[in-house]
């Protein structure tokens, strides 16, 4: 295919950081809280002391030999899938801000459960968005299922595949129930993470064991932070995050051979300044962009970001960053980006931000189409007939082929007098009008009749059984 795309390590470095990372889990290895996963390593060959565990580097290659290279995300009523592996791409949002843009009053304030299915409906009816995430932490929900309200609130919000973050993985067979009563079990996928430097903990490997027994897809991204949780080198914080993710995979793998699983890429910098972790740093994309090289190499489809900033408004600073992050993590060609419309460093979210990364991921979808080579491509009878001093407006093959060519719908590219004629907005102005709309508007539910009810029923047994 001739297609844009991005890399930083060839296929001989990222052997070079596979075989740097098989060292590492022979000689340092990792901790693991668990006592049933020690239990699980333990048999196929690990060598366990208390919490720590090291492994061989066969049980490594055994367990990048078993996994599949691919998976389906369905969506729900409307036939349509994400097919998953490495090759394809997708875009969506992120999980579990603290805070979020009121988009009636302006204001930074908690996120509510009315949030994360209004953001889930506006996602429904955005047509880059591939796949959605709940983009708030409720604080009007108990704690103790606040994650399952939140994939309630976006089943009720959205057709599309859902990624979701729980808690531990004891809630994964309720949250499962709900996909299925909603229209499809396998609409459904997991995201975990390890505790960097190199250390898996009960929530994260209940998570990884309940998505290995329910063939849950199940995304494991590691967050060494250069400096602080990993050295301060790209590098070396990316084989932390290797060593992470592998030991992952290999206890997954334990459980039942075969299960889907996503490789994560993940790496922080901080800024030593701040003590802040800044999503936008040009480090932490490298780090992304070397992590997605190796999910490559693997050949497993891959997890990272796209379409985020670290500003605090809807501003100038939002629209650059999250234009470079779009850019950036289309080329990275990783399978599933994630996080469209985070600002604050994943603190804060909006309704705003993910209508303008919709914009920006429609542009890098664009540009990240085949430029063949081929005859119809290179259009030459076309350029013979025409011949010099002609045009081509009126032709055939212009209005056959025309719509291929992306259009903005809040980006502006109108004249001058016509832009000042229409009330002369700015990008923020066209942004906000959207939303407003898309609010408005009337749309058929999402979830059949009495489906609602039922996924409440599930809420509530769980809200029992934990009393």
């Amino acid at each position: 295919m001739s297609r844009a795309t991005l890399s930083i390590w060839s296929e001989d470095e990222c052997r070079q950081v596979h075989e740097a990372t098989l060292g590492l889990l022979e000689k340092t290895g990792v901790e693991v809280r668990h006592e049933p996963a020690l239990e699980v390593l333990a048999g196929i060959g690990a060598r366990v002391e208390k919490n720590r565990v090291r492994f061989d580097a066969s049980l490594v290659e055994h367990a990048l030999a078993a996994c599949p290279r691919s998976c389906v995300l369905k969506s729900r009523g409307d036939g349509k899938a994400l097919d998953i592996h490495d090759g394809a791409t997708y875009f969506g949002t992120g999980s579990d801000c603290l805070y979020v843009r009121d988009p009636d009053t302006g204001e930074r304030r908690r996120a509510m459960l009315a949030d994360v299915e209004g953001m889930a409906s506006v996602c429904e009816r955005l047509p880059n968005i591939d796949f959605v995430m709940s983009m708030g932490s409720p604080t009007d929900v108990r704690m103790v299922v606040d994650d399952l309200a939140s994939v309630a609130a976006m089943l009720a919000g959205t057709h599309k595949p859902l990624m979701v973050a729980p808690r531990d993985g004891d809630v994964l067979a309720a949250m499962l129930e709900m996909a299925v009563l909603a229209g499809a079990g396998d609409s459904l996928s997991i995201y975990a993470m390890p505790s960097p430097p190199l250390m898996h903990d009960r929530d994260a490997v209940t998570k990884i064991f309940r998505c290995a027994e329910l063939g849950i897809p199940l995304v494991y991204a590691p967050a060494p932070n250069a400096g602080a949780s990993a050295p301060r080198t790209v590098t070396a914080a990316v084989i932390v995050g290797n060593a992470e993710v592998l030991s992952g995979l290999v206890l997954h793998q334990a459980i039942q051979p075969g299960a889907p699983f996503i490789y994560g890429a993940g790496m922080g910098a901080m800024d030593m300044h701040t003590s802040t972790n800044p999503y936008c740093s040009p480090d932490t994309f490298m780090g992304h962009q070397a992590a997605c090289d190796l999910a490559h190499y693997y050949g497993l489809p891959s997890f990272a970001y796209a379409a985020v900033s670290d500003s605090k408004l809807l501003d100038e600073q939002l629209a650059a960053e999250a234009a470079l992050t779009t850019v950036v993590g289309a080329l990275s060609r990783a399978t599933l980006l994630h996080d469209v419309g985070y600002l604050e460093m994943g603190m804060q979210s909006s309704y705003e931000s993910i209508v303008l990364g919709d914009e920006l991921v429609g542009w890098a979808k664009a540009f990240m189409r085949d430029v063949g080579v081929d005859g119809e491509s290179m259009a030459l009878d076309e350029i013979h007939e025409v011949g010099p001093g002609g045009n081509h407006l009126g032709r055939p093959m212009t209005r056959r082929r025309y719509r291929e060519f992306w259009q903005p719908t809040v980006l502006d590219r109108s004249r001058f007098d016509q832009w000042q004629a229409e009330g002369g907005l700015s990008l923020g102005d066209r942004v906000g009008e959207k939303v407003r709309l898309l609010r408005a508007e009337e749309c058929a539910p999402v979830l059949a009749d009495g489906v609602r009810e039922s996924l409440n029923e599930v809420v509530d047994s769980v809200v029992s059984r934990g009393e």
